[in-house]
């Protein structure tokens, strides 16, 4: 039998506390603001990202779910900072990212640092925008929204979250979704591509969805320039 190969990409063995921009979503999804104001978006495991504040200011429907805003903003802030310490540290001279989106670890830093506080700012003044929940039970009605998103969950944690609930939680994503679901990266952090978009497309709970590999121009974790779109049938 042979040795199984070393793991050469970011180890984590839980989901970590990054911010990310709004410019970065719209790198991730290829989003364009125009075609979305006033629409309903919904961010899930939001966390402490800003997209959520800044879509809104931009005229879209936001609203960000994730089970850390069951937390105080204090008990978020502390364990952002080590989150963020934990990755930088973690990435640097990896082979399984190149440095074109991002000039340098400091910069990735900084953007990070500006999310977080973006989202602490906008959490206080308008917390009906953060809802505590998570995949796959989300705690909305059906088709509620016109666009849903998801980054560095699906996919990106498959060493860490089973197949089954990858699908549990696109079930749970089309349920509340009218329009599409958009899932990115769609490689795991070894840079691998999950073994389990194959599986969704061929799954006979998803036959009513349809699947895109879509490509984009945004790559940091090397294969990330790509999403995948699923939408109903018909």
């Amino acid at each position: 039998m042979s040795e199984p190969r070393p793991l050469r990409g970011l180890q984590l063995d839980r989901v970590v506390l990054l911010g990310r921009t709004f410019a970065e979503y719209c790198g991730y999804f290829l989003l364009k603001p125009e075609e979305w104001r006033g629409k309903r978006v919904l961010d899930v495991a939001g966390g402490v990202s800003s997209f959520t504040a800044e879509a809104n200011e931009a005229g879209i429907h936001a609203v960000s779910v994730d089970p850390i805003y069951s937390m105080s903003r204090d008990e978020i802030a502390r364990r952002s900072g080590p989150d963020l310490d934990q990755v930088i540290a973690g990435v640097s001279g990896l082979p399984t990212y190149v440095w074109t989106a991002y000039r340098d670890p400091e910069h990735v830093r900084e953007l990070r640092q500006r999310a977080v506080a973006r989202f602490l700012e906008d959490s206080s003044k308008n917390p009906q925008r953060y809802v505590a929940g998570a995949v796959p039970e989300l705690p909305f009605g059906d088709r509620q929204f016109d666009l849903s998103l998801v980054s560095y969950l699906l996919f990106a944690y498959d060493r860490n979250f089973s197949y089954e609930f990858h699908r549990d939680a696109l079930l749970e994503l089309m349920r509340v979704t009218r329009g599409e679901a958009r899932i990115y990266p769609t490689v795991n952090f070894e840079a691998e591509p999950s073994r389990f978009v194959e599986r969704l497309k061929g799954d006979p709970a998803c036959v009513d969805f349809c699947f895109e590999i879509v490509p984009t121009d945004f790559e940091f974790l090397v294969g990330s320039n790509r999403f995948l779109r699923v939408s109903h049938r018909g």
